[in-house]
Formats: structure tokens, C-alpha cells, sequence
């Protein structure tokens, strides 16, 4: 009411909605004043006690959305034997909902503006819990892709629009606490999803892992279509539909996605697949940034990007999904692969570390309010890199107990900079552009991510040839020590009853056995040690985020 009472009085020139509104000097005497009263009558309509339900609403939703972007990997292997499909072709179960998400990420804001932000979050939770419920009685590999495809398109809103919500519902000096809150399922889900998928997997079944969203998803949306309100920041929807927009950024970011996910396994430009990923990638990301530049109706607005805060926040927010998806990707494959643990066991690894996150998030949110964001995020990037460095003198005999100094401290680097990052990116935006300004975010954030995972895989591979190739030039007839290793293997065997020859062949076996694995172990190394010299990257975004505290830096200026 409060909000339709002032905008009553305000006149637009010209009907340009994009003009900001005008009132008689005396009044309100210059546009800061008269934004930010705009945005108090916002987030004046809602009571202390609606805008907490709200932030319930959308946390239930994005914490969905972020635990199923990795609790069905761990599920794979048995999808693979119910479904008769290869591993190749089952992964698409997980890619298909990544890309799906990915595209629909940049524009969510244009969508909020044109169904409503409540209809459009109303719809999305209601498309993810119907496409979980499909997904779980699924009995076919192309069904199944199907409905994974339709969560991620419709997870896409519980991630920007919730954001956008929580940012305009709460007044400025709240804003730094509901980030914490915010982060807490943003960046805790996919630490405890692949914990939780093996435990729902091993005693139940893998349609569980869908079946669970249901009762939470449904709550969501009651919750949502019944306190959520539209914003009334978003302006006059637009009749016209960018269709050319859409079709270059679903046919771009989908091949650039695929390119992320399927690059590796299939060799990169040695697969003419990839090769023509590369081209509609390239050619689709281009011509959309072209066409959305010139185009007078956008579904994605790029001007956005001129707020210098937005553009560091978006790239700072890239880098820290490559550290944060990097490192949930690296620990479980070590722990698996080298130390031969189960899914569920590598997965309790990094519980820890998920705890120190969500323990971390709320007092980062206070201090924001205090010290400047910059400054916050400064000491994360400072403390994820020594964390990396820990990490990187993993050896063979490295178990969870060795890890968890290095992950417990991982996890509190990230909170340190999930809030001031947020924060940085998206102050002084509102409406629209707020909702622009977090599709963004989060979509370099979930890039970021897929690209830490291609490169880091890429990197094991090249590195774990290259450490083998340099230990194999140790291992020879005339190295002493070898001789010994050798000669005392091949005892062992032959007092197991082998040959002479066959324990000799052993002996061989177990040597390169230990090179391989050597090599392996030195590559995990190495891509710790990339991860915290990639985190160099942001020290200079950090630089460019503004000065002041998050209370100052939401309140538009």
C-alpha cells in the first residue's frame, strides 16, 4: 500500500519507464533521496515477521535447487544398472539439468519483470517439484534427461529471483545477515549433496533422491504464491518477446556447457562433437551479446554490466565457483581413487568443511555492517589460498583426518566471500536490473564452477602422464634401491608359491602399480596448488569493489 501511495504521486516523463521518477524539489531534492525512498516503500510493505517467511520460502527452494546439481552424481552407477545405459550416456542426467540451468540463469530477469516475481517463483517451484516427481518414476534413460532438463530450467529462479527477492524485501541494514543466511544453502548444498546421495542411495534407492524434493518443494511453493509479493521496482512489463535473443543464448551457453561437461571425456578438439560445440559456443555467445547490445526490448540486459561493483562481483563470482566446485570435485575423487574409500565416506570428508561454511555465513553477515566488503573478502581470497597450500602436500597415505585443517579452513574462505561478494555485486541495484544483476551473478558463479571442473580434470590427466614420465626415468635395472624393492618382492611371492618368473612378473607389476599411483598423487597436488594460483585472479577484483560497508554499499546511490 505504502508503495502504491507514493508512486501515485510520481510523474514519468515522456512515459519512459526507464526515466527515474521526478517529485518537486522541495520534497525530494536530488535522485538518491528519491531512490532510496523508493526502496524503503518496498521493503516497508512487508512486516519483521513476512519478510522472515519469505526468506524460508526461498531458502527451501534454493536449497533444492543447489543440492540437486550434485546429489545425483553419487547415484549414477546405479541408475546405470536399472537403466541399462553406459556411463557416457548416464551422465547426461546430470548435464542436461547443468545446461538447462545455465541457460534460463540470464534470464531470470527479464522473465520476473514480465510474469510477475511472484508468479514467476511461484511456477518455477512448482516446474522443479513436478519435474522431481517425473524424474523419480522414471523408467526409461531419455525420460528420465527429460524431466532433469525441466528442474534445472524451472532451479533457475530458486537461485537469481530468490536472491533478488531477499535483497528487496529486507531493509539495506539487514541486507549483509540474509546473505550469510543466503549462502548458507547456496554454498553448503553441494558440499553435503553427494553426502547425502549415498546415504539415500545405499539404503533406499536412487528415485529417493528425487522423491525427498517433493514435500519440501511443496512447501516452498504454498509458502511462496501465499507471501510473496510482485515488486513493484521491476516496471512495465514489455509485450515484446526477444525470441532472437533467447535462441542465441540458449544455442551459445548450451554448447559452451556441453563443451564444460563432455570436453575431457571426449578428448576436447580431437572429437569433432567437441569441435562443433566450440563453433556454436563461439558463434551463439557472440551474435547474443551483438544482438542484446542493440536491441531495444533485451532478455538480458548487458547495460547492466556498467556498474563497475556488478562487473568485479560477476568475475569474482566465477572464480570462486571454480574454487568451490574445484575442491568438491578434487577431495572425493582423491579419497576414491586413491585412497580406494567409498562415495559416502569421501562425501563425510567434506561435511566438515560444509559446517565451518554455514557456522561462518551469519558472522560474516554482521561484519559486513562493520568492515568493508573489500576488506571481508580479502582475508577469504588470503585464507582459501593457505588453504589450497595445505592441501597440496597430499601423499598416498593422506586420509580425512590429514584433510581436515586445510578443508575446515576452505570452508570458512568461502564464507568470507560468498557475502561480500554478493553484496559488492548487486549494491545499488533494484527492480529489474537487481534481478539482471543476480542471474549473472550466479550464472558466472555456476560457469565458473563447470569450467573448475573441465580444467581440473584436464589437468589430472596431463599432469598424472607427465609425473609418471619423469619417476619411469628413475626406475631402472641399475637404481640400487629398485634392485632391493625387486628382490624382496619377488621373495614374497614366491613364498606365496609362484614361479621364479611369475614372482619376478609380480614384482614388476606391483613397481609400476606404485609409479601410477605416485604419478596420481602428485597431479592432485598440483591441481590444489593451481586452484590458490587461479585465486590470485581475484585480488585485484577485490580492489574494485567499493570502500564502503554493505549497509551503505545497499542502499542505492
Amino acid at each position: 500500500m505504502a508503495t502504491r501511495t507514493f508512486l501515485a504521486q510520481i510523474s514519468v516523463p515522456g512515459g519512459d519507464v526507464d526515466s527515474p521518477p521526478v517529485l518537486p524539489s522541495p520534497v525530494l531534492p536530488d535522485l538518491s533521496s528519491r531512490l532510496t525512498l523508493i526502496h524503503r516503500a518496498e521493503y516497508t510493505e512487508y512486516s519483521s515477521e513476512l519478510r522472515w517467511i519469505v526468506l524460508v520460502a526461498v531458502m527451501l527452494g534454493t536449497i533444492l535447487e543447489v543440492l540437486d546439481t550434485s546429489i545425483v552424481n553419487v547415484a549414477l552407477p546405479e541408475m546405470m544398472g536399472n537403466l541399462g545405459a553406459t556411463l557416457s550416456q548416464v551422465s547426461w542426467v546430470s548435464t542436461g539439468y547443468i545446461i538447462a540451468n545455465v541457460i534460463v540463469l540470464p534470464m531470470t530477469g527479464w522473465l520476473s519483470s514480465r510474469l510477475g516475481r511472484k508468479q514467476y517463483l511461484g511456477a518455477s517451484i512448482v516446474l522443479f517439484t513436478a519435474a522431481s516427481f517425473f524424474c523419480g518414476i522414471s523408467r526409461t534413460l531419455d525420460a528420465l534427461i527429460l524431466f532433469r532438463v525441466l528442474q534445472g530450467a524451472g532451479g533457475a529462479a530458486l537461485l537469481s529471483t530468490a536472491q533478488a527477492t531477499i535483497m528487496e524485501v529486507f531493509p539495506p541494514e539487514q541486507h549483509g545477515m540474509v546473505a550469510g543466511i543466503f549462502g548458507i544453502g547456496v554454498m553448503v548444498g553441494p558440499t553435503v549433496g553427494p553426502t547425502l546421495g549415498g546415504w539415500i542411495t545405499d539404503n533406499y534407492s536412487w528415485p529417493w533422491i528425487f522423491f525427498i524434493n517433493i514435500p519440501i518443494g511443496c512447501a516452498a511453493a504454498i509458502l511462496t504464491l501465499l507471501y510473496v509479493r510482485d515488486s513493484s521496482l521491476q516496471g512495465l512489463k514489455s509485450e515484446k518477446i526477444d525470441f532472437i535473443g533467447v535462441a542465441l543464448l540458449a544455442v551459445g551457453l548450451g554448447s559452451f556447457q556441453t563443451v564444460l561437461e563432455e570436453g575431457n571425456r571426449d578428448g576436447w578438439l580431437e572429437s569433432s562433437f567437441i569441435c562443433w560445440m566450440v563453433f556454436f559456443a563461439l558463434a551463439g555467445i557472440l551474435l547474443c551479446i551483438a544482438w542484446e547490445l542493440h536491441t531495444d526490448s533485451p532478455v538480458i540486459d548487458l547495460r547492466v554490466l556498467r556498474n563497475r561493483g556488478l562487473a568485479a562481483g560477476a568475475a569474482f563470482g566465477g572464480i570462486l565457483g571454480f574454487g568451490m566446485y574445484g575442491g568438491i570435485f578434487l577431495v572425493p575423487v582423491f579419497l576414491q581413487n586413491i585412497r580406494h574409500y567409498t562415495a559416502m565416506q569421501a562425501g563425510w570428508a567434506l561435511f566438515p568443511g560444509g559446517v565451518a561454511m554455514a557456522l561462518v555465513m551469519p558472522i560474516v553477515g554482521k561484519l559486513v555492517t562493520r568492515i568493508p566488503t573489500r576488506t571481508v573478502a580479502g582475508i577469504g581470497v588470503g585464507i582459501f589460498i593457505l588453504s589450497m597450500w595445505m592441501l597440496h602436500f597430499v601423499t598416498s597415505d593422506t586420509g580425512p583426518d590429514d584433510l581436515f585443517v586445510g578443508l575446515v579452513l576452505r570452508g570458512i574462505a568461502l564464507g568470507f566471500m560468498f557475502v561480500p561478494g554478493c553484496l559488492a555485486a548487486l549494491a545499488g541495484l533494484e527492480g529489474k536490473a537487481l534481478a539482471d544483476g543476480s542471474g549473472m551473478f550466479n550464472l558466472t558463479r555456476q560457469l565458473g564452477g563447470s569450467a573448475g571442473i573441465a580444467f581440473l580434470s584436464t589437468l589430472l590427466d596431463h599432469r598424472g602422464a607427465f609425473h609418471r614420465t619423469m619417476l619411469v626415468q628413475h626406475v631402472n635395472i641399475y637404481n640400487p634401491m629398485l634392485q632391493d624393492r625387486l628382490f624382496r618382492l619377488q621373495r614374497l611371492f614366491e613364498a606365496k608359491g609362484a614361479s621364479s618368473g611369475g614372482a619376478r612378473l609380480h614384482a614388476f607389476a606391483c613397481i609400476d602399480n606404485w609409479v601410477e599411483g605416485q604419478a596420481a598423487v602428485l597431479s592432485f597436488a598440483d591441481a590444489f596448488l593451481m586452484i590458490s594460483f587461479v585465486f590470485l585472479l581475484a585480488v585485484p577484483l577485490v580492489l574494485a569493489f567499493k570502500k564502503s560497508t554493505a549497509e551503505s554499499l545497499s542502499v542505492p546511490h
